[in-house]
């Protein structure tokens, strides 16, 4: 795992449903945007991080296209 990264690994993602991915962008993109403000203010952010956040939101992305194709499938509701 990368520096910084919260483990969300593919097998993570796919168990999550449409949903729990949204909720898991939403939150990636607003640390994604709080770190950019802090390096542009010079606040000392971890720059290691922003990478890993940029991986994590595509990765979601990745999930979200392969489910929306059929190569993948969401978790059944009942589990």
């Amino acid at each position: 795992m990368p520096k910084g990264s919260k483990g969300l690994t593919a097998a993570d993602l796919d168990m999550m449903d449409e949903a729990q991915l949204a909720e898991e962008l939403d939150k990636a993109k607003a640390e994604l945007f709080n770190l950019r403000f802090q390096i542009a203010t010079g606040s000392g952010a971890d720059n290691g991080r922003v990478r890993a956040l940029r991986r994590d939101i595509a990765r979601i992305y990745t999930i979200a296209r392969e489910r929306e194709l059929g190569i993948r499938t969401a978790p059944e509701a009942g589990k």
